[in-house]
């Protein structure tokens, strides 16, 4: 892997919660994502490597659809450290976080015809994104006052995720898993953090006719209070009715 020219060595492009440091860039070119890293450390530019060599040159469906199960299949899990191993995924989410946000500036520039139509419907982890990429999208019919829930203090953040996506959403299925203590003691998240992570599986009718990103997009937008106060990550299983009965 060639090195990484030092002006992309920045904030912006650092992934946080590595042992050593990591930089990674990415790029778009005819619909495709492309990725470039760097490292300080030979095993984690490897590990970096790894990535960049697999994700290159994928669409942002095939991307996003990657979930962290291929560290297991592949036997890294077992052959990193639990430190090398979460920083492994930490890589993985940026990777994942730029692909979601060079789409979106696709789509806002009026080119997103020909990614979107390549859009599967496919399973994705996504990072909370920078705010600006939180922002409600009216166009999609929901409206920031629709969308406050009255909620008691006492109410979890699991309780009030349940209650935004069944209001919304209507699902036919819904399942919401607080996986918060895999992550306790990482990097931005401190041993006494909760209710930082979760696994949303929803089957709705309202995703018809949505590629996965706008449905991962609506269904950050209706959690944007609890990304903002806290909620560091979701895995998100999106799917509709006749998607579930053809698996």
């Amino acid at each position: 892997m060639n090195p990484l020219a030092k002006e992309f060595q920045t904030k912006e492009n650092k992934v946080e919660g590595c042992v050593s440091q990591v930089w990674v860039r990415a790029y778009m070119e005819d619909n495709k994502v492309y990725f470039e890293a760097d490292s300080d450390s030979v095993l984690t530019k490897g590990l970096a490597a790894l990535l960049v060599e697999g994700l290159s040159g994928c669409s942002p469906a095939e991307i996003l659809g990657l979930t962290p199960d291929f560290i297991q299949m592949l036997g890294l899990k077992q052959s990193l450290t639990p430190s090398r191993n979460s920083g492994f995924l930490n890589m993985l989410k940026l990777m994942q976080r730029k692909t979601l946000k060079l789409y979106m500036e696709a789509e806002s520039a009026g080119n997103s015809n020909v990614v979107d139509s390549q859009m599967q419907n496919t399973n994705g982890v996504h990072v909370r994104p920078p705010k600006e990429e939180t922002k409600m999208n009216h166009q999609d019919g929901f409206d920031e006052k629709d969308n406050s829930v009255a909620v008691s203090v006492e109410s979890t953040r699991a309780d009030r995720i349940r209650h935004k996506l069944e209001t919304e959403l209507e699902p036919m299925v819904l399942e919401i898993d607080d996986v918060s203590y895999q992550h306790a003691g990482h990097a931005a998240v401190s041993y006494q953090a909760r209710e930082t992570h979760f696994n949303v599986k929803i089957v709705s009718s309202k995703f018809e006719g949505r590629s996965l990103v706008k449905r991962h997009r609506l269904i950050y937008d209706l959690l944007q209070e609890e990304l903002q106060s806290g909620l560091h990550a979701l895995s998100i299983t999106a799917k509709t009715p006749a998607e579930m009965e053809s698996m």
